[in-house]
Parts: structure tokens; sequence; C-alpha cells
């Protein structure tokens, strides 16, 4: 079985978004191992870009197998080519990491060693509610590929 790892930066607190996420990480365990990991958003202290650079090694150091990046200049994709990108990745991977950034992005570094960086289109989402629609998304990819009547 598959494991897809999601990498975001920051923690969900408001409940309905803990709620909207944990419904969908247990639809996603009959397709995946499903592992979520929450990175500490790093203090500001100085420049966004060393703050993002002290985000990206820690994303890094996380980042296994196949590395899907969620990057508002990536490619945007429909469901269908999700679900097409997941399957063939499965085939030469048994991990796969997507990974979301903070609110300021990704370092270059992070950038630099994802295998692809797709994007929901040109929307501006909050980053928790893209956080809910990525893992929505993944689920909906599974069911494409096991051709559910959940995509329609």
């Amino acid at each position: 079985m598959i494991t897809i790892k999601l990498i975001c930066v920051g923690k969900l607190k408001e409940k309905f978004w803990v709620d909207a996420q944990n419904e969908y990480i247990k639809r996603l365990q009959k397709f995946c191992k499903f592992e979520l990991i929450e990175l500490n958003e790093k203090n500001q202290t100085s420049s966004v870009k060393e703050t993002l650079d002290r985000e990206g090694e820690d994303i890094i150091s996380k980042m296994e197998g196949k590395t899907i990046l969620f990057d508002v200049k990536g490619q945007a994709i429909s469901s269908e080519n999700l679900a097409e990108l997941i399957e063939k990745t499965a085939f030469s991977s048994s991990v796969i990491s997507f990974v979301i950034g903070s609110s300021f992005g990704v370092d270059e570094q992070v950038k630099n060693k994802a295998d692809k960086k797709i994007s929901f289109g040109p929307i501006t989402l909050p980053h928790n509610l893209a956080r809910i629609v990525a893992i929505e998304q993944i689920y909906r990819a599974f069911n494409i590929i096991s051709n559910t009547s959940y995509h329609k």
C-alpha cells in the first residue's frame, strides 16, 4: 500500500478545520497509508527569506519518495490529472510526499528538491482551506483511480 505524506507548515487551530481534515484522513485509510506532518511555523525574527530558509530545512528533513509541492506558480491540474500523477508515481515510489508551505510560501531549496509543482489555479485560498482542499483532492484522486462514484 502506498504511503502519502502531507507535510504542512503550521497547525490547524479551529475545530471545524480539524474536523474536516480528520474526516478526509479517515476516508483515505482504505486507499493508502496517510501521514500528516505538521511543522512548527518559524517566528519571523528577521527577514522572510531567513524564515523560509529555516522552514525549508524542516520540510526537506521530512520529504521522502517523490515530492509534489503545492505552489501558486505550479502547474494547474485537474482532479483527473492529479489521479493520473498519483497512479503513475506509485509505480516508481512507495511514498509520495505532498508539501504545503507557510503563508509566505517555501524556500527555493524546497522548490528545487520537489519533483513536481502543482497549483489549485490562479485563485488565492486561505492557508487552512488550502490544506483541506489538498487532502480532499488526494482523496478524490484515489476515488478516480478506484473508479468509485464519489467523483462525478
